[in-house]
């Protein structure tokens, strides 16, 4: 009966987003004010019912009410509790209701943060809003009802349990996070919308939106590195980034996103870049939907993405239906999107950012033009044409290389123009340092691109440093403040700015993670017990092998004893082939699973993967993989979610709520 409550909600959430839409645009055409109140007001009836249906939705998958589908498919009784909960968003209806939860607490945040302000945009971008939940809640309702009955002539009284490559800490959290990058970005692309709508397309939505822009942002990459580090743990393959389709659909959205992030800046401070800053920010909203697209209709073959359904064409008629309305808003509005400044210089910061800007979106282009590829050929010669990762490697690693050039370029640019002199005195040393570095690299026998992105990124710390050096000397000059003191003040008084180093420098070290993927090493072997085998410079020896039997599997274990070649122990790894659903009587309900185990260095990693077992034998086969440099991809995350947190924390309590 509870999930009838479910149901009924999402049905009464579409008929007061209807109602909340017709009230606001009433209320812009006749200006009475009372119905832009009875407009918010519905409005924050739709988010609370979206609210207490998902509440519902979690309770049913917890208690395991096997009378409704979507619980049924997802959830069994041996599935531990947190996994119940994120079933949530493991399945197609599911994942679409906690879409609108998320957008729904958006919602209501907007409403609470503007509720004296913006008076001229605020009905547009609720109108936008309500737009943009009334998708979702018409999808929910009659395409994909998370709270639709089970269709089976028999009481069901177990589910078929979540993937097991679902079951994972990591991907308890992943999904959420990258939702909330996702669907944050809703709420810029509604402030940009109104602008254009009310001719208030100045800096004051600009400044609006550059707190939220940079939430969904760090959501967004909080959300891929984890997807990369689920990858990593969890599917066995030896790799964080395989460019499938769904992963390349959470990247274009971020690679705008970047770009409208830096752009975001000339705005604010040189009232330029007005046009290119509304193409962005609706760029980076249509990819987000294009990405659900993506993730949701089948469209695309993917470990992440959900089975072919009815959803894709809606999602793809809802992604054209964008483009046609911004792409005519911005051509109405282009003599108001006209910026009177011009950049001055081709060595001015305001070039290296338009550069910068360029070069994020021609990445997308590429990745974009890869990923529907296969898609495109399907259609057009029926036979799909797959681009696997040999091609976004190929095209994508130059353009990485000049973007991560950029990086270290910037800081050393001055406003409008930078003078010859000051050209000579802030590129010196970083140029020195590199080159010098090249030829160590050199002599140890790099090559190719290696040399080229370490080099680089010795030259991004290097004028990242000098930057952070220069401001601690001042202070320390001007004031008379001890070093750290000097530092950390630094940082307090322009947070935008160093936060923003910060996470250049992350990104830094993620690429030195990148680089070690040339020295990755990889072996398939068959061991017996005291059997031993050897890869590198490291020998690997089956010492024990047991199985176990758990609460939702059954469990082959190794003990892999790892040495080096000279017989000093490095480490035990216990990898395990799971089987999950090992009791049911249908051998096609059984699951089988590899729980891998990894022995982590800052040098490298060592990854043993445990592929299958023969049993009469008492043979086991494993993957063992030499991976060196992972840590910096993990350790560059950590930089830069830290150096967004500098940029995003308030200077102080006023700034927090507004």
């Amino acid at each position: 009966m509870t999930s009838v409550f479910g149901s009924v909600s999402i049905s009464l959430a579409a008929g007061f987003s209807i109602l909340s839409i017709f009230l606001l645009l009433l209320y812009i055409r006749k200006g009475d004010y009372r119905l832009f109140l009875s407009g918010r007001r519905m409005a924050i009836v739709v988010s609370f019912l979206v609210i207490i249906a998902t509440f519902i939705l979690v309770n049913e998958l917890i208690s395991g009410n096997f009378n409704i589908d979507y619980v049924a498919h997802h959830t069994s009784h041996e599935t531990p509790t947190i996994y119940k909960f994120s079933a949530l968003w493991a399945g197609q209806s599911g994942s679409l209701l906690f879409w609108l939860f998320i957008l729904s607490i958006f919602s209501l945040i907007a409403i609470y943060q503007n509720r004296n302000r913006y008076h001229k945009m605020m009905p547009w971008i609720l109108v936008v809003i309500q737009m943009v939940q009334l998708f979702f809640l018409i999808l929910t309702t009659f395409i994909t009802n998370p709270f639709e009955p089970t269709k089976a002539d028999f009481e069901v009284i177990n589910g078929l349990g979540l993937n097991p490559l679902l079951q994972n800490l990591t991907m308890a959290i992943h999904p959420p996070i990258l939702y909330l990058g996702f669907v944050g970005f809703t709420i810029p692309f509604a402030f940009a919308f109104a602008s254009l709508m009310t001719n208030e397309s100045g800096s004051l939505w600009i400044r609006s939106i550059r707190r939220w822009s940079l939430v969904a942002w760090l959501a967004l990459s909080c959300g891929i590195i984890l997807g990369g580090w689920w990858a990593y743990q969890e599917l066995g393959w030896g790799g964080y980034w395989a460019w499938d389709p769904v992963e390349n659909a959470s990247f274009m959205p971020w690679l705008t996103g970047t770009a409208l992030l830096h752009s975001i800046i000339i705005q604010e401070k040189k009232n330029m870049l007005r046009l290119w800053n509304m193409i962005l920010i609706m760029l980076t909203f249509i990819l987000t939907i294009f990405g659900t697209f993506l993730t949701r209709s089948g469209v695309m073959s993917s470990v992440h993405s959900f089975t072919q359904s009815p959803l894709g064409p809606f999602f793809l008629s809802f992604v054209i239906i964008l483009l046609f309305i911004c792409a005519f808003l911005i051509i109405k509005n282009l003599s108001n999107l006209k910026s009177d400044k011009r950049i001055e210089s081709l060595t001015s910061r305001e070039s290296g950012f338009l550069f910068n800007n360029v070069i994020f979106v021609t990445l997308c282009f590429a990745v974009f033009w890869g990923t529907i590829f296969p898609v495109i050929t399907e259609a057009v010669q029926g036979t799909k044409i797959t681009v696997g990762a040999p091609f976004f490697n190929q095209v994508t690693i130059p353009i990485g290389l000049f973007l991560l050039f950029l990086t270290g370029v910037g800081p050393l640019l001055a406003w409008r123009k930078t003078s010859t002199q000051n050209f000579k005195n802030n590129f010196t040393l970083p140029v020195i340092l590199s080159l010098s570095s090249s030829l160590v690299f050199l002599l140890f026998g790099l090559r190719g691109y290696v040399v080229i992105s370490l080099m680089l990124s010795v030259f991004v710390i290097a004028s990242i440093s000098m930057e952070f050096n220069r401001g601690i000397k001042s202070r320390v000059r001007r004031f008379n403040e001890p070093i750290l003191s000097a530092f950390l003040t630094l940082i307090k008084k322009n947070r935008s700015r160093y936060g923003g180093y910060f996470v250049h420098l992350g990104i830094v070290l993620m690429f030195i993670g990148f680089t070690g993927q040339a020295f990755n090493l990889k072996k398939e072997i068959g061991l017996s017990i005291n059997e031993q085998n050897h890869l590198g410079d490291i020998n690997l020896k089956l010492v024990k092998l047991w199985s176990e039997e758990r609460s939702n599997h059954f469990s082959w274990i190794a003990e892999l004893l790892v040495t080096e070649d000279d017989g000093n122990i490095i480490t035990s790894l216990r990898p395990e082939k799971r089987i999950y659903f090992h009791l049911d009587p249908n051998p096609d309900r059984r699951q089988p699973h590899s729980e891998l185990d990894i022995y982590s260095t800052l040098k490298r990693d060592i990854y043993s993967v445990f592929s299958s077992i023969d049993t009469n034998n008492n043979i086991a086969f494993f993957q063992i993989m030499i991976n060196p440099l992972v840590r910096f991809v993990w350790y560059g995350g950590y930089i830069l979610v830290f150096g967004t947190f500098i940029a995003l924390w308030p200077s102080n309590r006023r700034k927090l709520l507004l």
